[in-house]
């Protein structure tokens, strides 16, 4: 009886933290949408975003050493300017312009043009030889990049300048995910564990962003009712608390991310990420009024199977190279396809 038990309930662990993961992923995709429906400053809304998750990455880090009585990763400033500064412009410039596209398209055309990441990482992860050539992945490519074209295709909901955002926000996004790959993998960093990563990466990615805030955003926020020309407090209170929801909900999302992968395994978040994104979809038709016709729902179909036959070779290929002596390696290939997803 005791196999069965065991059995359950690790069942009932993993599909728990699934629903939390898509709670906190789906969540934020759709809050920041309904915000921006409203609040049109999508660069400033990322700033408090990061001041946010900085916040709660620094009382997280002093509640784990108090717990365990070690102390925390502290990098030098060297390595901390050569080898996180990088990733920290790659990510805020990705995280920047996903947000501001949404002031111009759908959910819908968002999760699928977010997509395309997973070209990107590829073309990247081959330039920096972290991904071996090999002939699948020409299918891969084909796939993914048809499903895109199938689903934008005729689209009444098209908006190339939304469109176009997150297309680049995708490339750098490719950027953002190999070379955290490869921060993550220098052992002697000790950036394995996201919420270390999460601190360390903040203040540079606001650094990074402030500038092309001041430079679309300042003067019209500075003019604005909505924080500094505000005639009473609840307005400016309400303001406040709906941005840090986001932000609570962005640091939700990387913690959930860290507990389901330590708990389970990065196959898990890979195959959940492949069902969240049908997930987001149906809800953005179902909530949001999304329209997307038997071509776009066809395109999506083929673009989902490239990306689950690209999960499902790299986990092959991963095992069969003996990669399962350095299981954080290995996590990190299975999990680089879909981190541009989110």
């Amino acid at each position: 009886m005791a196999c069965p038990v065991q059995f359950l309930c690790r069942a009932v662990r993993t599909v728990g933290l699934v629903l939390v993961y898509y709670v906190f992923s789906i969540g934020i995709t759709f809050y920041n949408k309904w915000l921006m429906k409203g609040f049109h400053y999508p660069l400033f809304m990322t700033l408090v975003h990061l001041t946010i998750i900085f916040c709660l990455s620094t009382l997280t880090r002093s509640a784990m050493q108090c717990w365990t009585g070690k102390p925390r990763v502290m990098l030098n400033w060297t390595d901390y300017l050569t080898k996180v500064a990088p990733v920290a412009i790659a990510t805020a410039l990705d995280i920047g312009l996903s947000n501001w596209s949404f002031l111009f398209i759908t959910i819908s055309l968002y999760t699928m043009t977010k997509s395309s990441a997973v070209l990107f990482i590829l073309f990247f992860s081959l330039v920096f030889k972290l991904e071996h050539p090999n002939p699948y992945l020409i299918v891969v490519v084909l796939l993914i990049a048809s499903g895109l074209f199938m689903f934008t295709f005729k689209s009444t909901q098209f908006n190339l300048k939304g469109f176009i955002m997150v297309l680049l926000a995708s490339f750098i996004g490719g950027i953002r995910w190999t070379l955290t790959q490869v921060l993550m993998q220098k052992a002697e960093l000790g950036l394995q564990n996201p919420i270390d990563t999460m601190y360390h990466l903040q203040p540079l990615m606001f650094m990074g962003l402030f500038p092309l805030f001041l430079f679309n955003e300042g003067l019209s926020l500075s003019t604005s009712e909505k924080l500094f020309r505000v005639n009473e407090l609840s307005p400016l209170l309400y303001t406040l608390v709906m941005l840090s929801i986001g932000g609570s909900l962005a640091f939700g999302l990387g913690f959930s991310e860290f507990l389901l992968v330590s708990k389970t395994s990065s196959l898990t978040l890979s195959i959940a990420g492949i069902f969240k994104e049908a997930c987001t979809l149906l809800l953005a038709a179902g909530l949001m009024g999304d329209r997307m016709s038997g071509l776009n729902l066809m395109g999506f179909a083929v673009c989902v199977s490239g990306i689950s036959l690209h999960v499902g070779l790299k986990t092959y290929y991963s095992k069969s190279n003996n990669m399962d002596g350095h299981p954080k390696l290995y996590q990190m290939h299975l999990l680089l396809p879909f981190k541009g997803l989110q």
